[in-house]
């Protein structure tokens, strides 16, 4: 029997001074049977790896083994078939891009709020919560409550705040005391680096989920939970559930934009090939690319092989 290979999520913010050195001991350590990307700059490290389960435990110990390191959190999922074609460690500005590289969110990130404390913080009158994903991920879920900043990048958050959201912590709470800034994205990577944005603009009381949207789904029982809809995801899942379980949308292969079944419902919707949302922005070339693309796709499933255009990766938020 094939064994299953093991699929790593990571993040860390910690100092990297010598980026360089990094690479180069990051693609050792994956060599030859890790594939996957890893993202490398002064602010640390993220990325998605994948293996034999002990040639990924090899190379997380490398890791662990770097400092600043030796506390990283890992997401581990599994898969039959190995996800990525190659190994790539890039050197990057930012591991997250939000647009402010001189950013330390290792040293000045808000403070970490577990998920069994994350209901009553969020609850509290005198606390604003703000989503800081992207429009589309928001619509698909969200805390009851929160602020949509409604944003088409991360890299737009930095102006969302200075122009509407500072003022909208400026007539939150309830007079008595400064306002709480309670901040939540899917695995905790960009909410964390806002907490070091709001801080860096003066904002003392700032918050972060840990573990973000995906640890709080899978730990707080769904009688208990505050969280509305389904939380979109960065593979092939689309979207999760209570539990972590699969949820109910699907991703258009046109516009790589999640799909409700209500939109799967619109006559605008085309399996394969686009929604509502891209419908009239794709040539009708492009629509005969996505056709055939997914006519390959359906061949390959039925010869039980994978097709390269069967995986959407996208940016992992960690």
């Amino acid at each position: 029997m094939t064994q299953p290979f093991r699929i790593a999520a990571l993040y860390r913010f910690a100092r990297i001074g010598d980026r360089e050195a990094v690479q180069t001991r990051l693609k050792a350590l994956c060599e030859p049977d890790v594939r996957g990307i890893l993202l490398v700059a002064h602010e640390g490290l993220n990325g998605t790896i994948a293996g034999p389960p002990a040639a990924i435990d090899r190379a997380l110990d490398g890791i662990r083994a770097l400092p600043g390191f030796e506390a990283l959190e890992v997401k581990f999922a599994t898969a039959d078939t190995m996800p990525f074609h190659r190994m790539k460690v890039r050197l990057k500005a930012e591991i997250v891009t939000m647009g402010e590289p001189d950013l330390d969110p290792a040293a000045n990130a808000g403070t970490y709020v577990s998920p069994a404390d994350w209901n009553a913080l969020i609850a509290d009158p005198d606390t604003l919560v703000i989503d800081t994903r992207n429009d589309y991920e928001g619509e698909v879920g969200a805390f009851a409550g929160a602020v949509q900043p409604n944003t088409r990048s991360f890299r737009d958050f930095p102006e969302w705040f200075r122009t509407e959201g500072r003022a909208l912590l400026e007539r939150a709470g309830t007079g008595l005391k400064p306002p709480k800034v309670a901040m939540y994205c899917t695995g905790g990577i960009r909410c964390e680096k806002s907490t070091a944005f709001l801080r860096a603009e003066g904002i003392d009381q700032v918050f972060h989920l840990e573990g973000g949207i995906l640890k709080y789904l899978e730990t707080v029982p769904e009688p208990e939970s505050l969280w509305r809809g389904e939380c979109f995801v960065f593979d092939e899942r689309v979207a999760v559930g209570h539990g972590l379980s699969e949820g109910t949308h699907t991703l258009c292969r046109g516009c790589r934009m999640p799909v409700s079944p209500e939109g799967r419902a619109s006559p605008r919707y085309v399996e394969g090939v686009c929604c509502d949302r891209c419908h009239d922005t794709r040539t009708e070339a492009q629509k005969a690319g996505a056709r055939e693309r997914a006519r390959q796709i359906e061949i390959a499933d039925r010869r039980g092989v994978a097709h390269v255009g069967a995986i959407l990766p996208r940016p992992d938020d960690a």
